[in-house]
C-alpha cells in the first residue's frame, strides 16, 4: 500500500482537532478526506477509495462506534480511533466493534505516524498473505488498487458493485451464499435486500462477462448464491 498514495477518511467534527490531522498527513502523503458527521463520513466511504479511517467517537449526528460497525460489514481496511474517551472499557468496546487501534485525546502527531505505520504495514501484510491480482480472460480484479480492468481499459463500478464483487474475489473458486453476501453488503438482518442482490450480480456480469446470458466467471449456484470462477 506504501508504492501509492494512501486515502484517508479523517472523521472529526472538532475543526482545530481536523485540521491539525489534515496538516500532519498531507504533510506525508496522503490524499486526505474530510467529515465532521456520520453521515458525512457514510458517504464519503461509500463513494470514493478510501484506504484508512480515523474516527472520533463523540460525533453530533451519531456515535462513531456506529460507523465502525458498518464499515466492518463490508471492508477490512485499517481503522484507528482518535478519542478523549479514556477508560479501558472504552477501549475495549471500539477494538470489539472493529478497530484496529485507538488513540486517546491529547496526543502527538508523532505517535500518530507511528500508529498510522503499524496499521498500514499490517494492512499491506494481509494482501500479500492473499492473492491480490485475479484474472477471468482479459480482465483483471486488483484486490489491493481496487480496479477492474478489461486489458488496458478501467471498467466503472460502483461502491456496492464492487463490494459485492471483492466479496466474491475474496471467496474465488468457492460458493458464496447470498445470505453471506446480503449480510457483508448490506448489513445484518437485510435478507428484503434479495432482489437487490440479484440486479447487482446481473450488472457485474454485464461488466465482467463477455456473454452475460451465458456467464462464464460469474455463476449462479441454484438455490445457494453465487460462485466467482478465475483463471490459474
Amino acid at each position: 500500500m506504501s508504492a501509492r498514495q494512501v486515502h484517508t477518511l479523517v472523521v472529526e467534527d472538532d475543526p482545530a482537532i481536523r485540521q491539525m490531522l489534515v496538516t500532519a498527513l498531507q504533510a506525508d502523503g496522503h490524499q486526505v478526506h474530510e467529515a465532521e458527521s456520520v453521515a458525512r463520513a457514510e458517504t464519503l466511504a461509500g463513494n470514493r477509495r478510501i484506504d484508512l479511517f480515523l474516527v472520533d467517537l463523540g460525533l453530533p449526528d451519531r456515535d462513531g462506534l456506529v460507523f465502525i460497525r458498518q464499515l466492518r460489514q463490508w471492508t477490512q481496511r485499517p481503522i484507528i480511533v482518535l478519542s478523549a474517551r479514556s477508560q479501558e472499557e472504552d477501549k475495549v468496546e471500539a477494538l470489539d466493534c472493529g478497530a484496529d487501534d485507538y488513540l486517546t485525546k491529547p496526543f502527538g502527531v508523532a505517535e500518530l505516524r507511528a500508529r498510522l505505520r503499524v496499521a498500514l504495514r499490517r494492512a499491506a501484510q494481509s494482501f500479500q498473505d492473499g492473492r491480490t491480482l485475479l484474472r477471468l480472460g482479459d480482465v483483471s480484479i486488483d484486490m489491493e488498487r481496487q480496479t477492474v480492468l478489461r486489458g488496458a481499459e478501467s471498467i466503472p463500478l460502483t461502491a456496492t458493485q464492487w463490494r459485492v464483487l471483492s466479496i466474491l474475489a475474496k471467496n474465488a473458486n468457492r460458493v458464496v451464499s447470498a445470505r453471506h453476501l446480503l449480510r457483508e453488503v448490506w448489513g445484518p438482518h437485510q435478507d428484503e435486500h434479495a432482489n437487490y442482490l440479484r440486479v447487482y450480480v446481473h450488472q457485474l456480469r454485464r461488466r465482467l462477462e463477455v456473454n452475460a446470458a451465458s456467464p462464464r466467471y460469474l455463476l449462479t449456484e441454484t438455490g445457494v448464491g453465487y460462485r466467482l470462477l478465475v483463471d490459474d
